[in-house]
């Protein structure tokens, strides 16, 4: 929300009169003085006028989960256990999920209460790239690397995916890289070229990688490395 938006609703004046506060250098944002009226001010920044606070910054939470198989990428669910059952309790109303796997894959998992960061984690648009460790049911053959470089066709979207890649670590493994993440699409890709996948493990998106020694169903903050690592603005 625009800075003079927010004195506006908030301090009960006038956006002309919001305007002329923030010119006149009577606001800080984040304890720094801001001139700028239509400066964007996230829930995570802190808004003070003089010495009355207009806007508590609220607490930003990233945190990764090592996914184990068995459970749902969703909030609740009446039969099956969630992920968030395995995120400490105080954590569990703040946190959406950004990235979701099926309850059969398994790894990295991020979860967060930043809806604009996770918006550009995951739209296909930006391109982050998302590593992928796959086993499937017959050999991975060679037109299927050239296949997943072109791009493959799905007709329920009407699109064609974007070049993904294949490093081949065994007749029936290889660890895949995709740019978009659409709904199930690892595994739709191997069926366009007429295989299965039995495991799925996700291994990274972008700047964040699942840590070996993190085990299944544990999880720890991302750094503020790993936060900067997907960008805000083209």
């Amino acid at each position: 929300m625009k800075l003079s938006r927010i004195l506006s609703n908030q301090n009960g004046v006038s956006r002309q009169q919001a305007i002329r506060t923030i010119a006149a250098g009577q606001v800080c944002v984040d304890g720094e003085v801001c001139t700028d009226a239509a400066r964007e001010v996230s829930r995570f920044e802190s808004v003070v006028v003089g010495d009355q606070v207009i806007q508590h910054a609220v607490a930003a939470y990233y945190l990764m989960l090592n996914k184990p198989a068995g459970y749902l990428s969703a909030t609740k669910d009446n039969t099956h256990p969630t992920v968030m059952e395995l995120v400490p309790g105080e954590l569990r109303p703040h946190l959406h999920i950004a990235g979701r796997l099926d309850r059969a894959s398994t790894g990295l998992l991020i979860m967060t209460n930043d809806g604009n960061w996770s918006r550009r984690l995951t739209e296909p648009a930006v391109k982050i790239p998302k590593v992928y460790r796959v086993k499937t049911l017959q050999p991975i053959s060679k037109e299927t690397e050239q296949r997943f470089a072109e791009g493959i066709w799905f007709a329920w979207e009407g699109l064609t995916t974007s070049p993904a890649a294949i490093e081949q670590l065994a007749p029936c493994e290889a660890r895949v890289t995709i740019f978009e993440g659409r709904y199930h699409q690892v595994k739709r890709m191997f069926h366009a070229v007429g295989n299965r996948v039995t495991s799925l493990h996700r291994e990274c998106i972008g700047g964040i990688t699942l840590p070996a020694q993190l085990p299944q169903g544990a999880c720890q903050r991302l750094t503020p490395a790993q936060v900067a690592s997907v960008p805000l603005r083209d």
